[in-house]
């Protein structure tokens, strides 16, 4: 098989991560690669929510007929003629990027539910999107987030990959809204809500109006009424009620993490979520160190300096992209 290479014209940063997850991609085609995303700063936004799209592609790949959508997608592009043959070639994990193109066709349909077609947005490490969709409904992405969207006459439905979202939902009385999120579904009566998705832990929370919260699998259902959070596993379990943590709740929507008394090892993690420099516990003792405070999502300096002067932890930068926290006296 001949080795591929970026063309000049084609500076795409779909092309680039295709090209250099190949096995035969050069050190020189890396450094190339680097020079690339530095001459702009949309590139290295725009590579990295491709990075992203790749990934949640490839953890939607074992679902049967987003597989078969896959398929199709491939023998379209099969029959688009040898100019896109050689992108084929380059990409090492191809149905992964079949089942992306299969979403962008609108390929992809739920089974047994709705058959428009499906509208797929994401967001990079960092980045918060927001989104007005075609019924009115207002959506907030938090970092590191991917939705698919799916809307007939009958039926408005989200998909929630992976991550956190705000919905604020445009009311039609006979058009239910739903959103589907690990093997639960929430489901709309006139509200605004939250959703976060960690692995299969779900947790929705309501800030207005009402929702009901239903796991089939296990026949577990609640309503929550504004201010109140329950959460859900794959397992089919469904918590209890409880209070949702509102000032939390609406922090991170205006880019602050608002914590009171949690530990540090959850403030790093958080932190983590929204910033390539990843901050690292070199100590267990520290990971039950309770923290409160509003931080800024990804400033991982401003926080490095609030736990150094308020916490007496120490900070040691091991490397571009790495920082660990120590206790001071060590």
């Amino acid at each position: 098989m001949p080795r591929t290479s970026i063309h000049p014209q084609d500076d795409r940063a779909e092309a680039w991560l295709a090209r250099l997850q190949a096995p035969d991609c050069t050190a020189a085609e890396r450094a190339a690669f680097e020079r690339w995303r530095a001459e702009r700063p949309d590139r290295a936004a725009a590579f990295a929510q491709a990075e992203t799209l790749h990934r949640r592609a490839g953890e939607l790949a074992g679902d049967p007929l987003l597989a078969a959508a896959a398929r199709a997608a491939l023998r379209q592009t099969a029959q688009a003629g040898a100019r896109r043959r050689r992108w084929r070639q380059a990409l090492p994990l191809a149905a992964a990027a079949a089942l992306l193109l299969a979403l962008g066709l609108g390929l992809w349909r739920v089974a047994g539910q709705s058959q428009g077609p499906v509208q797929l947005y994401a967001t990079a490490t960092g980045e918060q999107r927001s989104l007005r969709l075609d019924d009115g409904t207002e959506v907030l992405l938090d970092t590191d987030t991917a939705i698919a969207v799916q809307y007939d006459g009958d039926r408005r439905e989200v998909r929630l990959e992976g991550g956190r979202a705000q919905f604020a939902v445009a009311h039609e009385a006979g058009r239910p809204f739903v959103v589907l999120a690990a093997d639960g579904v929430v489901r709309d009566i006139g509200t605004r809500f939250q959703v976060r998705r960690q692995a299969d832990d779900v947790t929705v929370a309501l800030l207005d109006g009402v929702v009901s919260v239903s796991v089939p699998a296990s026949g577990g259902e609640s309503t929550l009424a504004p201010g109140q959070q329950v959460s859900f596993d794959r397992s089919g379990r469904l918590g209890a009620v409880q209070a949702a943590d509102l000032a939390a709740a609406r922090g991170w929507t205006q880019g602050d993490l608002v914590f009171k008394n949690r530990s540090l090892a959850d403030l790093v993690a958080e932190m983590n979520r929204y910033s390539d420099t990843k901050l690292r516990l070199g100590d267990d003792s520290l990971r039950d160190l309770a923290v409160s405070g509003v931080f800024h999502a990804g400033d991982q300096s401003s926080l490095v300096q609030a736990l150094e002067n308020g916490w007496s932890v120490q900070a040691r930068r091991v490397s571009a992209h790495e920082i660990v926290l120590q206790p001071a006296h060590r």
